[in-house]
């Protein structure tokens, strides 16, 4: 029995178009979306109120153990760039040269409702928990760093300076719950950043952007980028100048969970890949056995 090509390229035409399909149509399981769980909490930044006096990054290192990050310093100061492995919460400046726009940003951990991280860690060290923080584990962590690489906020940090490194993240200072909240939150002095349920956050966030249209851009973000965090954001500057990206509102491990369904369901692609690795077998043995035969004639 022989395959010719044309049938070979007819049974992966019909492969793409039924795994076209199924996609079209995914499950109710990849297609559902993650909810907030009832207790989760978070944080509000509204960078109208930061004043960039940094009071946050201070408390963080201190409720944190974090040693401060000098080196740029000369030793002197906690002075950072950016998120990394003694920076779990920092204060950034976005300016604009020309315009004179410029705002404050707070960046940390996000929340996710439904954290790549989570999706991406083989052993569970990252978990989504309690009051739906996302908490990490460093007994159970192997440094694979698969988490800082599907982190969408690029948040994850790796200890690259110690002989025995763990990842950094912002945890929302749960061990100081339920008795206190995030330090950062604590210290602040205008209350640019509060802590609370998300729920009440989300409702205090539209309550500012109908009492204040003209202030702010005309969005919560947080509220759906990503399937939505528990880390909230208003601004008068575009989010996306300010280091927060224009995501959908589909959480990456849901887009992997729908890609995955498409192609595993029913092993369509698998049996497809089978099949035109088999014609192609069959196709390269008939030609051995047509050139083993002339050779024959020829002898």
């Amino acid at each position: 029995m022989t395959i010719s090509r044309r049938s070979a390229l007819k049974v992966m035409a019909a492969a793409t178009a039924t795994s076209v399909a199924k996609a079209v149509t995914p499950s109710t399981a990849s297609a559902a979306a993650i909810a907030a769980p009832p207790d989760a909490v978070g944080m509000l930044y509204d960078a109208t109120k930061c004043i960039g006096c940094k009071a946050c990054m201070s408390a963080c290192n201190r409720a944190n153990d974090l040693e401060p990050d000098t080196s740029l310093s000369s030793g002197r100061w906690h002075m950072p760039l950016d998120l990394n492995e003694h920076t779990k919460n920092i204060i950034k400046l976005y300016r604009d040269a020309n315009s004179g726009e410029q705002s404050f940003i707070k960046r940390q951990c996000m929340h996710c409702l439904d954290p790549a991280c989570v999706g991406a860690c083989m052993l569970g060290a990252l978990q989504k928990g309690e009051h739906g923080i996302v908490s990490y584990n460093a007994d159970l962590c192997i440094g694979c760093r698969y988490c800082e690489m599907g982190c969408p906020f690029n948040v994850l940090k790796f200890e690259w300076s110690k002989a025995v490194p763990k990842m950094q993240k912002c945890e929302l200072c749960r061990h100081r719950m339920p008795e206190k909240g995030p330090a950062c939150c604590e210290v602040c002095p205008t209350g640019a950043v509060i802590y609370g349920k998300r729920a009440d956050l989300l409702a205090e966030a539209h309550r500012r952007l109908a009492q204040y249209p003209d202030r702010y851009q005309p969005k919560v973000y947080g509220e759906e980028e990503v399937g939505g965090t528990q880390v909230l954001y208003l601004a008068h500057v575009n989010f996306e100048k300010l280091g927060l990206p224009a995501y959908r509102d589909q959480s990456v491990p849901k887009t992997v969970r729908t890609v995955q369904h498409t192609i595993y369901q029913g092993f369509v692609a698998p049996v497809a890949l089978y099949g035109v690795l088999a014609a192609v077998m069959l196709r390269n043995r008939k030609k051995g056995g047509v050139a083993e035969g002339e050779e024959e004639r020829r002898s």
